[in-house]
Order: structure tokens, then C-alpha cells, then sequence
């Protein structure tokens, strides 16, 4: 089955497109077919908002780390923790402002947002374009597609003796590894959101003789953005993760390395530091792509909304 064709459409139709196929809120078939919607009664939206998630609290989402915390803390104060397997938290709080007093910590910190960075950076990029190669074209669905299918059941760390040949063991293969997870990730959602855009749009479109730029700005580019940015989030914890495991190999600096040379001591509290370290960034870049998905797609009406 061939893909529908954008720009084939009659001319002269005397309406132009932006009219009648905004993006963004407005990204709707209009014409003399389609009956406006209904007015929900108040009666209706009342019951929506009680059955909704309610109004958000701002930083609800830190009540459970809050609480886990709590837990860890009382734990630790009525000696249910042995300090020599698990230190407590005043003696991480400690530790954590030696590393600070020192510049260890921040070192270490910037090292690791460099490596985390650039893996995110190439391998969103990498992630899209193959995915508008894969999801505009039918050839390239048939050229990328597979081969990312059955790259996305090879985990990027089972690669890293083949990457440790090919590209030693410096900071362009650590940075390689991070890129390759992030890219997967972002392609199969960004994938997935273009081939799920209604055919109804399409078809719309295709009547409207729109061209191929206008049908892209138009269709493909919001109707792709909540997938891509599902794949965006998924691909910020990737990196993290994918960080956690290159930073142990030759590394010798990093929060990884730090965490790694701790273990060599038995020192839990600075491996804990690590950890937290790790839970905050990863937290503080899931909450700003959440942020700017807000705000991007403002016009979406959802449960979360």
C-alpha cells in the first residue's frame, strides 16, 4: 500500500490551507461535512473535573523520594541499619559536604553532564532523522526500520566490547554508547507518533493541494510532537543510565569513577552520594522536558492537563 501523496490534490480550490489546517489546537478536518460538536452541560464538565486527577500541588512529585527518605532516616537513627552496609543520612549529608568543601564532587558532576550531554544531543538528532526518514518515506521504512527494530533487542551495552575495539576506550566511545541508547529510544516513538497520524489529515491535505513543506509544518510536525516527546523523556533517562555503566570503564573521573574507587574502600557513604547525584540530575531533566512539553503542547486537552 502506497502512502498517500501531499500536492496531487485539484487546484484552484480558492481556500488556502492555513485556513483550514492550523497546527497546533486547530489541527482538525474542517469543511461542510463536519457537524460541530455538541456543548458539554455543565452538568457534564462538573462531573469530569471531580472525576479528574484534581488540581496539581507544585513539587507534588517529590512526596514519594520525601518519604522514602523519612523512612531511611528513622531507620537509621533506631539502629535497624548496620552504617558499615548502609550509612545514614547525616553521615551521607557529611560526606556529601566534604566532596563539596574539596571540588571533588563538582568535578566529577561536570565531567559527567558533559558525557550525559553530548550523548543526549547526538542521539536525539540521530533518533529523529531517522525516524522522519523512516516515517516520510516508504523506502526508508524499508531500508531503517528492521534494522532499528533488531538494533532495539541488542542492548547498547552488549556492544561495548565491539565499541571498545573500534573506538578504544576514551570519551568518544563512552560518549557513543549514551548517544546509541538515546537514539533507539527516540526513534521508535517518533516513528510510531508519524505513522500514527490520523489518515483523515492526510486525506485533507491531499485536497487541499497542500505542498510538501506546508503538509509537513502543517500535519506531520504536530501530530509527531507527543511521541517525540515521550521518546525525548525516555531517551533523558537513557543517557542517564547508559552513563552509570561507560563511567566504570577506564574512567578516572566522574560519578561513576567516584562511586567505583568507594566500592574499592567499602566507603557506602560516597557511593550513596553518587546515587543521589544521579537521582537529582535525572529528575531535574525529566522535570524540564515535562516543563517545556507543557508548554509546547498546550493545546492537547489531556487527563494529565
Amino acid at each position: 500500500m502506497e502512502r498517500p501523496r501531499v500536492g496531487s490534490g485539484a487546484a484552484g480550490t480558492g481556500t488556502t490551507a492555513p485556513d483550514l489546517v492550523p497546527a497546533g489546537p486547530d489541527l482538525v478536518p474542517a469543511g461542510p461535512d463536519v457537524v460541530p460538536a455538541a456543548p458539554v452541560p455543565a452538568a457534564a464538565r462538573g462531573t469530569r473535573r471531580r472525576l479528574g486527577p484534581g488540581r496539581a500541588v507544585p513539587f507534588g512529585r517529590l512526596l514519594g523520594p520525601l518519604l522514602l527518605v523519612a523512612v531511611w532516616w528513622a531507620a537509621s537513627a533506631l539502629h535497624y541499619l548496620d552504617p558499615r552496609i548502609l550509612s545514614g543520612p547525616g553521615s551521607v549529608a557529611a560526606t556529601a559536604a566534604d566532596l563539596i568543601r574539596d571540588g571533588r564532587l563538582q568535578d566529577n558532576v561536570l565531567v559527567s553532564l558533559q558525557r550525559a550531554g553530548l550523548g543526549l544531543l547526538f542521539g536525539v538528532l540521530a533518533g529523529v532523522v531517522l525516524a522522519l526518514a523512516a516515517g516520510l518515506s516508504r523506502f526508508g521504512e524499508y531500508l531503517l526500520d528492521g534494522t532499528l527494530q533488531v538494533k532495539r533487542a541488542i542492548p547498547s551495552l552488549a556492544m561495548l566490547p565491539l565499541l571498545i575495539l573500534w573506538l578504544g576506550i576514551g570519551e568518544q566511545m563512552k560518549v557513543t554508547v549514551i548517544a546509541l541508547g538515546v537514539a533507539v529510544t527516540v526513534y521508535i516513538n517518533t516513528y510510531a507518533s508519524l505513522t500514527g497520524i490520523d489518515s483523515r489529515y492526510v486525506e485533507l491535505a491531499e485536497s487541499l493541494d497542500l505542498s510538501r513543506l506546508q503538509f509537513l509544518r502543517r500535519v506531520v510536525v504536530p501530530g509527531s510532537l507527543p511521541g517525540f516527546f515521550v521518546g525525548l523523556r525516555l531517551g533523558v533517562t537513557a543517557s542517564w543510565l547508559g552513563l552509570i555503566v561507560v563511567e566504570q570503564i577506564n574512567s578516572t573521573s566522574g560519578i561513576g569513577y567516584m562511586m567505583f574507587q568507594a566500592q574499592q574502600y567499602a566507603q557506602s557513604d560516597v557511593i550513596i552520594v553518587g546515587l543521589v547525584a544521579y537521582g537529582i540530575f535525572g529528575f531535574a531533566s525529566d522535570a524540564a522536558v515535562r516543563a517545556v512539553e507543557r508548554r509546547v503542547l498546550s493545546w492537547r486537552r489531556t487527563l494529565a492537563g
